[in-house]
């Protein structure tokens, strides 16, 4: 007989009895704060409209989760067999019911990964499920789930108010309508914000540029036939954005390079890419350019920039081909920041008016260069974990690394970074409990007396956030 499914009240506080007594000390302190979410990849139109549901559980859980997807497709599961949509037309499993059930038939696989923290955390506590997910119940529990999803309490909208999130941040294209952000900032009930994310319209390599230009050109109402129109396009619609409530761009990149191009170079290099003429080494300048242009005109309108830097984005052809971009193919390569940021930082890294928030996937750069440089630049705060170190060992490798150098206070606190809705609550749970039992180590070999640690829980829950990306907290202490 199967024993009622739980989560332990201790989950991820030490095993020392004095560590983990002042863990949950702290715990306490910012379990039941309010969640700031700042960055993250939400369909705001599940919020915008009143009558918006999230389907299926599989729609819920499995389709736009490319954390659950990619560990599936490890193990041999096909794409098309979880429901994912082909490019092509091509057949792909349409019955919900057999998509979870082969999740549930491999639910196992997500022991020891933060995926399966976070699965448990929202079975359990957000839909009441008692019996641990597995092929033989896989059946009833969807049964279980279907019932919930169908009640008001669940919706979205009822669902972003019992999560005690107080703000919210999506990712948006830089030609995106914003008419859901639109209709959310008129009603005035949620506070969702768009966030400027311009990749397909600043990397000219990116399949279909000349149409990403024309939407562009098309959302901003002009013709963009020069890099100057260009230019003016890109800083009218980060205007927009900013008027909808955003705070923040967003850029990903292989690599940080920046390197500011002269205007008769940026206007060939550009002329070349609208003909389908540009070449990689045009590519890898002009979006070298751009981080320069995007840190200039952050430094004007006082968005933050965002720097997500070191993911080799579908590294599998076959897999991009059939089923598109972000399906867990992307896998992280090796970052030099140092000098790939002199450039930006010498012009931009003492600007009162500049932040830079800068996240990496090559661990081995935390206190090599990260660290460093933001315990330098007034303007560089390091975002935490991201992707695939955003787990518990992941948070205390870069806890341990980067604070010792840079201090907690050039840090931006936690960002969820995720698609799927219902797990905000349990990965900023995961953040909380990771960073209090951290602090709580600290305590106890009297590296930090019980008053700066409750501060600090306090700061890494929220406050440290909130100020990072200026939603509302004032700014950084000087």
């Amino acid at each position: 007989m199967q024993h009622r499914w739980t989560l332990d009240p201790d989950r991820l506080f030490s095993a020392e009895p004095s560590q983990r007594a002042a863990a949950r000390e702290l715990y306490a302190l910012v379990r039941d704060l309010p969640i700031v979410s700042p960055h993250g990849h939400v369909d705001p139109a599940l919020l915008a409209d009143p009558a918006a549901r999230f389907g299926s559980p599989a729609d819920l859980f499995v389709l736009p989760d490319h954390y659950v997807c990619r560990l599936l497709h490890s193990r041999g599961v096909p794409m098309e067999d979880l429901g994912i949509p082909t490019r092509d037309g091509s057949p792909h499993e349409r019955d919900h019911r057999r998509v979870w059930q082969r999740f549930a038939d491999h639910f196992y696989i997500f022991r020891t990964t933060p995926s399966g923290l976070w699965l448990s955390d929202v079975l359990q506590t957000v839909f009441g499920v008692t019996e641990r997910l597995d092929g033989k119940n896989a059946q009833r529990v969807y049964d279980h789930l279907a019932e919930r999803l169908e009640r008001p309490e669940f919706s979205p909208r009822a669902l972003y108010e019992r999560f005690k999130i107080r703000i919210l941040c999506t990712t948006d294209g830089a030609a995106d309508s914003l008419e859901h952000h639109r209709r959310l900032r008129s009603e005035g009930r949620l506070d969702v914000r768009p966030t400027f994310r311009p990749d397909a319209v600043v990397h000219i390599d990116t399949p279909g540029f000349r149409d990403h230009i024309e939407r562009l050109g098309a959302a901003a109402g002009t013709d963009i036939t020069t890099y100057a129109d260009y230019i003016r396009a890109l800083e009218e619609r980060r205007a927009v954005f900013k008027a909808l409530g955003a705070t923040a761009t967003d850029h990903g990149a292989v690599t940080p390079h920046a390197e500011r191009l002269g205007a008769a170079e940026a206007e060939r290099i550009f002329s070349r890419a609208l003909r389908g003429e540009a070449n990689t080494n045009d590519a890898a300048r002009f979006s070298a350019h751009m981080l320069m242009e995007m840190a200039r005109m952050s430094v004007e309108d006082g968005l933050v920039m965002q720097l997500h830097a070191g993911s080799l984005r579908s590294h599998h052809g076959a897999l991009l081909a059939r089923f598109g971009p972000d399906r867990g193919a992307d896998i992280p390569v090796a970052t030099e920041w140092t000098r790939n940021l002199r450039p930006l930082l010498e012009a931009y890294g003492d600007d009162p008016r500049f932040r830079l928030l800068l996240f990496t996937l090559d661990e081995s750069t935390y206190g090599r260069e990260l660290a460093p440089l933001a315990g330098y630049y007034p303007a560089v705060l390091l975002g935490p974990p991201w992707w695939f170190f955003d787990s518990p060992n992941g948070m205390v490798r870069f806890l341990d690394q980067v604070t010792e150098t840079a201090g907690l206070y050039n840090t931006a606190g936690f960002t969820d970074d995720t698609r799927a809705f219902c797990s905000i609550p349990a990965r900023h749970d995961v953040w909380r409990r990771v960073s209090c039992n951290w602090l709580a180590g600290l305590v106890v070999t009297g590296r930090l007396d019980v008053e700066d640690a409750a501060e600090l829980a306090s700061e890494c829950a929220v406050g440290l956030a909130e100020r990072a990306y200026r939603l509302g907290a004032g700014e950084r202490s000087t």
